[in-house]
């Protein structure tokens, strides 16, 4: 069967329901899928929002418009700040958000992408001009709260949630990265020298502690010089140095001042 019995088949009648079904049918039916909502407008203004599955227009009457509801991530560019401290840098950022209500972000908001972007842009210069640079390199949790907070703030009348911000990267100028790296070399430094000073403290006290000891019992000295002898033996050494304490020796300088004395005492015969 040709084209040509086909078209007197139908008619002029037929022929022409065809078209007007060709041309109705997709006006008519439209496809949401879970992650879209459909916003439907009736001669212009709102009407409902509908999704997902299937969604039957009135053709020539309602149109619909489609909102994304999955997370939309944006980087926001470089942006030059002078901290509070007047400090240069450059940072950028990276934003989370969603639709969280598909009908506000398609009527009070041209196009909310772009808009929050620019929102992120102008809420980063802002709140890091605030803040000194220790503050932004330390306590950056706490920044990246505050943008979000801030930046959600602006877009919840378009009916998008700001879910995270995020300060990526902190670029310093090479001057400023060598003076951090002397401040943290003199800071390891100091911290050394306190270390050295307490172990110093410790070591001194511990000596006291046991000159204390020793000065109880003078037994424990003798003792202490034995062990050290011991010690030293084990060692292949042809020398041995033994210190031997005056306490140990003064019998003996007694002895010898009393035997010089008496000695001295007996005069010589007269000649």
């Amino acid at each position: 069967m040709n084209m040509q019995s086909i078209v007197q088949a139908l008619g002029t009648g037929g022929i022409m329901l065809i078209i007007l079904l060709i041309i109705i049918v997709p006006a008519t039916i439209k496809v949401v899928t879970e992650w879209e909502r459909g916003v439907i407008f009736r001669f212009g203004k709102f009407d409902r929002t509908r999704g997902p599955g299937l969604v039957f227009l009135f053709p020539f009457i309602e149109k619909m418009m489609k909102a994304d509801l999955r997370v939309v991530t944006i980087e926001v560019p470089a942006q030059e700040v002078i901290t509070r401290d007047n400090v240069t840098i450059k940072v950028n950022a990276v934003i989370y958000f969603r639709v969280v209500l598909p009908e506000d972000s398609m009527i009070k908001v041209y196009d909310y992408l772009r808009a929050t972007s620019q929102i992120a842009q102008t809420t980063l210069r802002s709140i890091l001009g605030q803040s000194e640079l220790d503050e932004l390199l330390a306590n950056r949790d706490k920044i990246n709260d505050e943008l979000q907070k801030i930046i959600d703030q602006q877009t919840e009348p378009w009916g998008v949630k700001v879910t995270a911000v995020e300060v990526k990267d902190v670029e310093l100028p090479a001057t400023m990265q060598r003076a951090m790296a002397k401040q943290a070399e003199a800071e390891r430094e100091k911290r050394a020298k306190v270390i050295h000073a307490e172990g110093e403290f410790q070591a001194a006290q511990t000596l006291a502690n046991a000159a204390d000891v020793i000065s109880k019992n003078p037994a424990a000295l003798q003792l202490r010089y034995l062990q050290t002898l011991t010690d030293i033996a084990m060692e292949n050494s042809s020398t041995i140095v033994f210190p031997v304490p005056i306490d140990t020796l003064s019998p003996f300088f007694d002895t010898f001042k009393a035997f010089t004395k008496g000695a001295s005492a007996i005069k010589p015969p007269a000649s």
